[in-house]
């Protein structure tokens, strides 16, 4: 199981690389790819889809694809009137298709875009913020890194349980290895990339506070569903959504305390 989990996330790693090393086209794509099955992956889970694809299904990946076109164009223009116009093509599938979907299900397909579409699409502008090759780097730092060294942490000297009912195995202490931990890398990236130490730590270590919350967040509606992992995409990871968790509460963040705290 260590052994594929491994390999798997080795793959990963490689894929997040060329993608975003390549930036433009490559990584639009590629996020609009992993938006897509994360999407689905969610809507199985909120009972979109219960049978096959369907209308209202098929239409929320559309809204997904129509904002990528239109944050490609001119996100600060265009990326609400996108949004806005997924809750209309939505609305007119409830509307004329009513009562084959219920008003839950339409607030899930909605939900689904905003949640997995619209926020890991702040990695790309990310990317493409002036030194934006470097910067959407601390997404990750800040996701996996505080996933890593909380985890570590937790193992080692974990007592106090930080969500006892959400998730046992976290611990406070974890929770605190990991902000420093991902600030500390915040840092370290900072002297190998001649990136500012304190601007880099702050935002990781915040960008950290807010992983955490993206997966309990996730963990949560599993246990509301009653499902264990999202998908099987990824050997020992589960889903796009067990892998992404994390990320996308980081990706949007990440771009904001960019923005605010290095004036870009």
């Amino acid at each position: 199981m260590f052994r594929t989990r491994l390999i798997s996330g080795i793959v990963l790693v490689i894929v997040a690389l060329l993608a975003i090393i390549t930036g433009s086209y490559v990584l639009l794509f590629t996020l609009m790819g992993i938006s897509v099955i994360g999407m689905q992956e969610l809507y199985k889970a909120m009972g979109v889809r219960k049978e096959g694809f369907n209308v209202l299904e098929i239409v929320g990946y559309l809204g997904a694809v129509i904002y990528y076109c239109f944050m490609y164009v001119n996100f600060d223009r265009y990326g609400m009137m996108a949004m806005i116009l997924s809750v209309i093509l939505l609305m007119f599938v409830y509307v004329f298709r009513y009562p084959e979907f219920t008003a839950d299900q339409v607030m899930s397909a909605y939900f689904g875009i905003i949640y997995v579409a619209v926020m890991l699409s702040f990695i790309y502008l990310t990317r493409n913020l002036p030194d934006g090759q470097f910067v959407v780097w601390l997404i990750f730092l800040s996701s996996w890194g505080c996933d890593t060294c909380a985890y570590c942490v937790g193992m080692l000297i974990g007592k106090h349980k930080m969500a006892p009912v959400l998730s046992p195995k976290k611990s406070v202490e974890g929770a605190i290895g990991g902000v420093l931990g991902a600030a500390g890398l915040g840092v370290i990236y900072a002297a190998a990339t001649h990136g500012l130490m304190l601007e880099y730590a702050i935002i990781c270590g915040v960008g950290a506070l807010i992983s955490m919350v993206g997966d309990l967040a996730a963990s949560a509606i599993k246990r509301n569903r009653g499902i264990k992992d999202y998908g099987r995409l990824i050997p020992g990871h589960g889903g796009i959504l067990d892998r992404f968790d994390s990320v996308i509460f980081t990706a949007p963040a990440i771009y904001f305390l960019a923005r605010l705290v290095l004036n870009i």
